[in-house]
């Protein structure tokens, strides 16, 4: 009997060790799920650097923890170079990505995206005093600066005869140019207006925005199941309610 009453008492000390530690590692329903997001903080009005308190900020980096919000995760932002964003991503490095970076077929096959947030198609910038490149059809044979990896240095490669540099950040690139290194610069619209914001007597764009192309968020493939629904759904609430409409007129109206 007492043998009984000792290996009881055991298999409920057992149990209740057993309870206790599967109560300390769960999760609870209320707690956020940490997520690593990539981003490459050189291009304003997307994603930089404040100047007075060295954090992030931008467009993208607004609508991230917007949609975090909305997710119910919490973000852990990784600033590197835009080529280190699309290798990090695409070997899930990182859970997300959010960079300005456009919906391509041939991202797709190595990234999950959600719905797009905003469409930025490609627009030409050449020096202010430039009367010869009246838009993208004139580039022919002329040397033309992009951001490397970008839909931007795509577009230029496939202009005839044109000589491409690749710059790691577009800042670069407008550099030379205002410098007269270069030709002309190719980049997305959005983030040419912000760059002619600071140089507003020295750049000029010219012609139309001449491609179709849609930013989103980049996913991790194996962790696509787990996030992009919650993500969707986050991006449609915040569009519905306001939030993208607010940050385009904060970051994008009027640069």
């Amino acid at each position: 009997m007492k043998r009984l009453s000792f290996v009881l008492i055991s298999l409920l000390v057992v149990a209740s060790l057993v309870l206790t530690a599967c109560q300390s590692t769960s999760t609870g329903a209320g707690d956020k799920a940490k997520v690593r997001v990539a981003t490459d903080a050189t291009f304003p009005p997307f994603e930089m650097v404040d100047e007075n308190t060295k954090e992030l900020t931008g467009f993208d980096v607004e609508l991230m923890k917007a949609v975090a919000e909305k997710a119910n995760l919490e973000v852990e932002f990784v600033n590197t170079g835009f080529d280190s964003v699309l290798a990090g991503i695409s070997e899930c490095q990182y859970d997300l990505a959010i960079a300005a970076i456009t919906i391509t077929d041939e991202r797709k096959a190595t990234m999950t995206f959600s719905d797009p947030y905003i469409n930025a198609g490609q627009i030409v910038t050449v020096q202010a005093a430039n009367a010869d490149i009246k838009g993208a059809s004139d580039l022919e044979g002329k040397k033309i600066g992009a951001q490397i990896n970008t839909t931007g240095a795509m577009e230029a490669a496939n202009i005839a005869g044109a000589e491409v540099k690749t710059y790691d950040s577009y800042d670069m690139a407008f550099l030379d140019l205002a410098n007269g290194q270069i030709d002309a610069v190719i980049a997305d619209y959005p983030t040419t207006l912000a760059f002619l914001a600071v140089n507003p007597d020295k750049l000029k764009t010219v012609g139309d925005v001449f491609t179709d192309e849609n930013y989103g968020i980049a996913i991790c493939k194996t962790k696509a199941d787990e996030l992009l629904p919650a993500i969707n759904d986050a991006l449609k609430a915040l569009k519905a309610d306001g939030t993208v409409g607010e940050l385009e007129l904060k970051y994008l109206a009027g640069q």
